[in-house]
């Protein structure tokens, strides 16, 4: 695939204290010497804001689309859509990536996905990791590393849309993200699946995301990582009588 334009994606619920990380991690990897040829559009999504999401978006230079759905599914796809409208550019030669308002990607993020787009794949799939200092890190990764194998390469089940990158073409070949409260980019990569086009699962670039128990979407990361803090809690105690 030829990458003409990118897109970058991040829906935010209140977040304006966390989201000038997130903004200038996305900066940084717009920068990096293998994206500087390509035109980099970052979209936040304020979704039913009551705090200055949007004008901290619109201060760090991100263009900003505004709902009031508390639906990070829908958050996402009108994300998706004004870029589409403003990149002005044929949909196969556009990338789509995803990330959160509460993580912050690497610097070479977007490098390392359009590396994948040249090499064929239409969507990457990768994996976050969490701060060393939190309570849950451990957990966390022993949660992930029950997932891989004894041997081989690691093509992981999770999906993640503080990680996440596809081809414009196959995005709106699948309808794009569902209107779902929760699950929308799991819904996403099944039906990328579905249709038969190529998708990679890939823990080469991480991403570090929020440790907090308590987020923004019902059934999100954080209630999975107060599920597993509970669950190892349980485990411990059994193990202790």
């Amino acid at each position: 695939m030829r990458v003409e334009a990118v897109a970058v994606v991040l829906p935010a619920h209140d977040e304006e204290s966390l989201l000038p990380v997130a903004l200038e991690a996305v900066r940084i990897a717009s920068g990096h010497p293998r994206v500087e040829r390509v035109r980099v559009l970052i979209v936040v999504v304020a979704d039913a804001c009551g705090d200055r999401t949007a004008r901290v978006a619109r201060a760090a230079g991100a263009a900003v689309v505004t709902c009031d759905a508390r639906n990070p599914g829908l958050a996402r796809a009108a994300g998706a859509a004004h870029a589409l409208r403003a990149l002005d550019t044929a949909a196969e030669h556009i990338w789509i990536a995803t990330t959160d308002a509460d993580s912050e990607v690497p610097p070479h993020w977007l490098a390392h996905q359009l590396a994948r787009a040249r090499e064929g794949w239409e969507a990457v799939v990768g994996t976050v990791t969490l701060p060393a200092g939190s309570s849950v890190t451990n957990v966390h990764r022993v949660r992930y590393e029950a997932t891989r194998p004894s041997h081989g390469i690691w093509h992981h089940p999770h999906v993640h849309g503080a990680n996440l990158g596809v081809t414009a073409a196959a995005y709106l070949s699948v309808g794009g993200f569902p209107a779902l409260t929760v699950g929308e980019d799991r819904a996403l990569v099944a039906a990328l699946r579905r249709g038969g086009h190529r998708v990679l699962a890939t823990a080469a670039c991480p991403v570090l995301t929020s440790p907090r128990l308590r987020g923004r979407a019902h059934g999100g990361f954080a209630d999975h990582l107060t599920t597993l803090t509970r669950r190892s809690t349980q485990e411990h105690q059994k193990a202790a009588d």
